[in-house]
């Protein structure tokens, strides 16, 4: 058998094998409910988005189950199991990712983009709206409006690299991620979010471009981070299994 490349494992993979782990050993039972994120991320040493990211990544191999206004909970499991290894980057370090090239895109647009490019700006935000009205997500708005954005750069790698940046949205991850926390509210305050954008551009502002690009994939990052057990509808909540300590981990 030949030699294989070994690749690091992704941070948020190594927590979700971990809890894994203690599901497979019966630490927690199919039915209880898991510490919550804050508790598990000051157990593990790592941050909350970390966290987050290893949830969403367990609940997509079905070992667990968000309950929206509740907690997480055990699902299943099967000793033994293999985890998904092709489950995609992490949605959070991506948006993370986007927020620093694609803020110096948006200065560089205010130097360069024509008023017709502008007009497609403001084409791909209508196409948005018309997405948000028809029950859509309006990702193919959403899509062409940032890499309008990153055609102003003229440069085929920034655009390469932003469309693939883009993309990692439809892994299993980050559908699973957006099914709890993309809704038409959270999409009607990024649709106003571009606007920001496009009119930063307009005035010819790179500064006012830049901070709008980066508050509007801050705030992205930020709605995507919002507690678990305090957002949604409150759902029954089984009597919570014992708290159990996990192994710290370096962040």
């Amino acid at each position: 058998m030949p030699i294989q490349t070994i690749e690091p494992r992704r941070l948020y993979r190594q927590i979700a094998d971990q809890l894994r782990g203690l599901v497979e050993r019966g630490e927690y039972a199919v039915g209880s409910r898991l510490p919550t994120e804050r508790e598990l991320a000051l157990q593990l040493g790592v941050s909350r988005p970390s966290v987050r990211e290893a949830l969403i990544a367990l609940e997509v191999e079905g070992v667990v189950e968000v309950r929206m206004g509740s907690g997480i909970y055990v699902r299943s499991v099967v000793p033994g199991t293999p985890a998904r290894a092709n489950i995609g980057e992490g949605p959070l370090e991506t948006i993370r990712a986007r927020q620093m090239i694609e803020a110096e895109l948006a200065a560089n647009a205010a130097r360069q983009m024509k008023k017709a490019q502008i007009a497609g700006l403001r084409e791909a935000l209508v196409l948005m709206e018309q997405e948000v009205a028809a029950g859509q997500m309006p990702t193919r708005g959403d899509r062409l409006f940032h890499l309008r954005i990153a055609e102003a750069s003229q440069n085929s790698v920034l655009q390469r690299v932003v469309a693939q940046l883009y993309d990692e949205r439809h892994s299993p991850l980050f559908e699973q991620l957006g099914s709890h926390f993309e809704t038409a509210v959270s999409w009607t305050k990024a649709i106003d979010e571009h606007r920001a954008v496009i009119e930063a551009i307009a005035a010819r502002s790179p500064e006012a471009a830049r901070e709008a690009m980066t508050t509007h994939l801050s705030r992205s990052h930020d709605r995507f981070t919002v507690s678990i057990a305090t957002s949604g509808t409150p759902a029954r909540t089984p009597p919570a299994a014992p708290r159990r300590k996990v192994q710290r981990k370096a962040a």
